[in-house]
C-alpha cells in the first residue's frame, strides 16, 4: 500500500525540516506532498532547497488556511491512502505504522490516531473534548479524539467528499461526511506532545462547531 503524506505548512521555518526528515525516516512506501501556504518567514526557502525523491512541493500565492491547503495536496495524490502531517513536532510520524495496519489487513477504510490531551492548555483541552461529544452526539459516533492530526483515510473515501472548508473546520468536514457515508472510524492511541506556544482561543473552535451542525442537516 503506497501513502500519500499530505503536510500543509504556513511559517513552520522552525520545525520544518525536522517534520521532513522524520516522515522521510518512516519505511513505508509513500509520497510526500507539502503546500506552503504563502509562508512569511523562511519556509519557502527551506522548500526551495528540497530535492529528495518522492516530495512534492506546492504552493499558494496567498494565505488561505489549512483546508485550503489539504485540497491543494490531495488534488496532488496518488497513493491509495493519505494521512494529514501537522508541520509541528506534535506527533511522531513513527506512528504510521500504527494507523495503516487496520487499512492493510482490510479491517478499516478510515484510521484515527487518539491523542491524550493531558499537557495541553485546559482551554484547548475542553474545547478539543466538547467538539469530540458534539460530533457523537450528531452523528452516532463513538469517537475520542475528532481533531486529532492523524486521520488516515483510503484514497477512494476521501475523493468521494466535497471538501470546502478553508481553515481548521476541515478536520470536523472530514470527519461529518466520512461518518455521514456510513464508515466506521478505526481508533488507535498515537504519541502526542503539544505545543505550548499556540495562540489559539475558544473563538477559533466556534467554526469547527458550526461545520459540525450544519453539515449533520445537509449534504
Amino acid at each position: 500500500m503506497r501513502l500519500s503524506v499530505l503536510i500543509p505548512v504556513y511559517n513552520e521555518e522552525q520545525t520544518l525540516e525536522e517534520v521532513i526528515r522524520r516522515v522521510g525516516e518512516v519505511e513505508l512506501e509513500k509520497e510526500i506532498i507539502i503546500v506552503d501556504d504563502c509562508s512569511t518567514d523562511g519556509t519557502g526557502a527551506i522548500l526551495s532547497a528540497l530535492s529528495e525523491e518522492g516530495i512534492v512541493v506546492l504552493s499558494h500565492d496567498r494565505n488561505r488556511g489549512k483546508g485550503a491547503a489539504l485540497r491543494t495536496a490531495l488534488a496532488a495524490a496518488t497513493g491509495d491512502a493519505v494521512i494529514i502531517q501537522d508541520a509541528d513536532l506534535e506527533y511522531d510520524p513513527r506512528d504510521f505504522h500504527k494507523l495503516v495496519e487496520p487499512l492493510s489487513k482490510g479491517q478499516a477504510r478510515v484510521v484515527y490516531g487518539v491523542r491524550s490531551l493531558a499537557d495541553q492548555k485546559w482551554h484547548l483541552r475542553l474545547g478539543n473534548r466538547l467538539l469530540t461529544k458534539l460530533t457523537n452526539l450528531l452523528y452516532g459516533s463513538g469517537l475520542h479524539d475528532m481533531e486529532t492530526c492523524y486521520k488516515l483515510i483510503g484514497k477512494e473515501v476521501i475523493d468521494s467528499m466535497d471538501l470546502h472548508a478553508d481553515g481548521f473546520a476541515i478536520e470536523a468536514e472530514i470527519t461529518a461526511k466520512i461518518l455521514k457515508r456510513g464508515h466506521r472510524i478505526h481508533q488507535v492511541p498515537i504519541w502526542y506532545f503539544p505545543r505550548l506556544e499556540k495562540k489559539l482561543t475558544p473563538l477559533d473552535g466556534l467554526p469547527t462547531l458550526w461545520t459540525l451542525l450544519k453539515l449533520r442537516f445537509t449534504d
